[in-house]
């Protein structure tokens, strides 16, 4: 039951339906019985009218900047930074704003029948298929909705066991001032044409075909079935984002000749290929009661170990509903959205939530997805040139804090967007890519060119001080500020210690890859010379990590963000072996954030999470996983921010949370349970992968690892984190393997994609 997800009800609102999506396409769908809803969207439907924002030269306020910065006059230098890069100070022209992230319309049906009993509505996670099942009229009626990777469409199966059906079928979309909508109909066709004004044009396209019975038209949007033993409806929709019309993108996805069993047979299959990759069991007992009231029984202390499981095999359902075909990565709510105007244009915000997105995607065997990321990161690469040389006068790339479909590499305001370590995060996913999967193809290709665009940058941008310090100037620790440093919603500062950690990241990274490459001899150099002289971070007198280069007083001690501990976790530069004192440090900082009412939202709770897994406090870590579960979720697992607006990212930090709580391993060395819930007892997981191009399984027993297979994709070495553990290490055949012991690690070597087995001693 942990693969489905099943209420007794329809959902009451739109935030309550089951999603389904091919990446490209999304639905939401929510089960009505009188009239059924399936809201649509396509990944590229914007309003379409800001593409062409365009960066003006405004590099010659830096100087002044970095002065006013270097006398402590922060809030001055904040205020001049406001006027020389803020969208609103005419950086970017007009519309100031992003792209707004908009919903194609609906797909509704009404089918002729009475009063309806026995109702169940279930999402398959396995299946990727939203199934509706009741009776009605002494009919047994099924309906079935599926995102079909293969013809990359959405089709609706109505079925009453070869009893006849019928009902009305039509397009619609909600009233919009901006919008244009009318109507084409054919004999079994229903068209939806609308065009923002001055922006973007797009169809929708519902074909039905149907076995037995007749189609009519019954008005200028809706067709009707009479007497079908089948129903099948399939869904496509175009933009002329891409410069083709809108129907042509549609016409590119056919009505498929094949059967329905086939065509949902072959999506399983298709599906499973990624989703099926990893497994994870708890042995606990699984309340056979409907999705919304296992919540419910659960906010209640209901001893239900296993509903987080449910969650997190959610969180790696939408990583794949929102990425399989996608050209785009997913945005602040993966690709389904309902509303005219969205909570922040529904965009892409870079300095947590994109990235959150993809945190589970390595780690949880689902790294094929992540290639909506790097393109798109790609795609920005020209805009973020422009944006480096115009605004800061430097080589290399800049990304804003947010943008949108187009890319665009253009503040918005200054409080919130010029920001200098976007791009610097973003690199960490394509180096995750390489570390995870050992493609050096992919590293010489893709990963170490932007890599190295991000390290040119800071060779110019960083300012070196009377002390041979590389300080960044100007810094901020995203959307915070400090006392002192005006009413802005953010202060800049010099090197905070996000923006630090950040530098030491890929610069880090650049110069490993310039090592396996054999290339860039004189940058390598150059790098590590810079990442032997950037600011010590500092601890505070509370024992903290501090988050900016001095004790400033904390103006929100709350704050929803933790951008300090990013090299505690997603980063890897604040570690118990290397640097424990900073360690104690963070966790200190993480406890005085909670204690003043921070991890507001799901997925500042999700990276909290994320933060104790890798603190190796598992049970703090479960907690945080509860929250998630009882006050940012609705009743169908989608993550919240604030009371009712739906954020996806919490969805996937949870997921993250989750397999960081199974295993790490940073700096290539395994490390098995690191973070085990004591709820979860005993269990198993198959297909996680690690660093280093090592795919694990691992069952344990009483919260005490049993035995663990390892394979890699290459002949390497292999390094476990044991304590004092007593290992047995054998291969495929049975044999022991010659170990070394030391420092309580166990090293042994490994022949590419030949298992070997790690049996723990009692």
């Amino acid at each position: 039951m942990n693969h489905k997800m099943w209420y007794t009800s329809p959902a009451a609102e739109w935030a309550d339906g089951l999603p389904i999506g091919t990446g490209r396409l999304a639905g939401m769908v929510l089960g009505g019985i009188e009239e059924e809803r399936i809201a649509l969207n396509h990944e590229w439907l914007n309003v379409g009218c800001n593409k062409d924002r365009k960066n003006e030269d405004r590099s010659r306020y830096l100087p002044e900047v970095r002065k006013l910065l270097a006398e402590e006059k922060y809030e001055q230098a904040t205020l001049l930074a406001n006027e020389a890069w803020g969208g609103n100070g005419g950086i970017s022209g007009r519309p100031t704003r992003e792209d707004s992230y908009q919903p194609a319309g609906d797909f509704r049906f009404s089918l002729d029948h009475g009063d309806a009993s026995n109702y169940r509505r279930e999402l398959d996670l396995e299946k990727a298929a939203v199934n509706i099942t009741y009776d009605a009229d002494g009919k047994h009626i099924s309906r079935t909705v599926i995102a079909h990777l293969i013809e990359d469409c959405i089709i609706v199966r109505i079925y009453a066991g070869e009893e006849p059906v019928s009902g009305n079928f039509r397009l619609v979309r909600e009233e919009d001032p901006r919008c244009d909508i009318s109507y084409d109909l054919g004999n079994a066709t229903i068209i939806m044409h609308g065009a923002f004004h001055g922006g973007m044009k797009f169809c929708v396209k519902a074909d039905l075909k149907i076995r037995g019975g007749k189609i009519s038209k019954a008005g200028s949007n809706m067709l009707r079935v009479e007497g079908a033993k089948e129903i099948l409806a399939f869904i496509n929709i175009g933009t002329d984002a891409k410069g083709e019309l809108p129907l042509e993108e549609c016409r590119r996805h056919p009505i498929p000749a094949k059967s329905w069993d086939r065509l949902f047979t072959e999506n399983v299959a298709e599906h499973e290929k990624n989703y099926g990759r990893l497994h994870l069991t708890i042995d606990a007992d699984v309340p056979d009661i409907p999705t919304d009231e296992r919540i419910k029984a659960y906010k209640k202390g209901s001893y239900d170990v296993t509903l987080p499981l449910l969650y997190f095999n959610f969180g790696r359902y939408l990583l794949c509903a929102s990425s399989a075909n996608g050209e785009l990565p997913a945005n602040l709510q993966g690709k389904w959205n309902q509303d005219l105007m969205p909570a922040w244009d529904c965009d892409y915000h870079l300095d947590i939530n994109l990235q959150m997105n993809y945190w589970p995607a390595e780690s949880g065997h689902l790294q094929d997805y992540a290639n909506a990321l790097f393109t798109y990161m790609e795609k920005m690469v020209p805009h973020g040139r422009d944006a480096a040389k115009k605004l800061f006068g430097c080589r290399g790339i800049w990304f804003p804090l947010s943008t949108d479909i187009w890319g665009c590499a253009t503040p918005e305001s200054y409080g919130w967007s010029v920001w200098v370590g976007a791009a610097a995060w973003l690199a960490q996913h394509m180096w995750w890519h390489y570390e995870y999967g050992q493609d050096e193809e992919f590293l010489k290709e893709r990963a170490y060119p932007f890599i190295k665009e991000v390290a040119a940058f800071y060779e110019d941008f960083l300012v070196k001080d009377s002390d041979g310090i590389y300080q960044v100037m100007p810094s901020q620790s995203p959307e915070n500020r400090f006392v002192g440093g005006g009413d802005m919603p953010v202060t800049i500062c010099v090197s905070s210690t996000m923006d630090v950690q950040l530098v030491m990241d890929v610069l880090s990274h650049a110069a490993a890859a310039a090592k396996i490459l054999k290339v860039d001899g004189d940058k390598i150099e150059k790098w590590e010379e810079i990442l032997e002289h950037l600011p010590p971070m500092k601890i505070g007198s509370k024992g903290q990590l501090l988050e900016w280069n001095k004790e400033f007083e904390e103006a929100e001690p709350q704050h929803r963000h933790v951008s300090h501990l990013f090299g505690v976790y997603p980063g890897d530069q604040i570690c118990p072996e290397r640097t424990p004192e900073l360690f104690e440090a963070a966790k200190k900082s993480l406890e005085l954030r909670l204690a003043a009412g921070g991890g507001h939202t799901g997925w500042s709770r999700a990276w909290t999470a994320c933060l104790y897994a890798r603190f190796g406090e598992g049970d703090k870590a479960w907690e945080h996983i509860n929250a998630l579960i009882c006050d940012y979720a609705t009743i169908s697992l989608l993550d919240l921010i604030g009371s009712r607006v739906f954020q996806i990212d919490g969805n996937f930090g949870g997921t993250a949370a989750i397999l960081e709580m199974l295993l790490q391993s940073y700096h290539e060395e395994l490390h098995f349970l690191p973070a085990l819930p004591t709820v979860w007892k005993s269990g198993k997981i198959t297909g996680i992968r690690a660093r280093g191009g090592f795919t694990v399984d691992m069952e344990w027993r009483d919260g005490k690892l049993v035995k663990a297979g390892i394979t890699s994709v290459k002949d390497r070495d292999c390094v476990i984190k044991s304590g004092n553990s007593s290992c047995i290490v054998r291969d495929s055949w049975g044999n022991p393997v010659n170990c070394r012991f030391m420092d309580g690690k166990i090293m042994f070597h490994m022949v590419k994609d030949r298992m070997y087995f790690v049996t723990i001693e009692k």
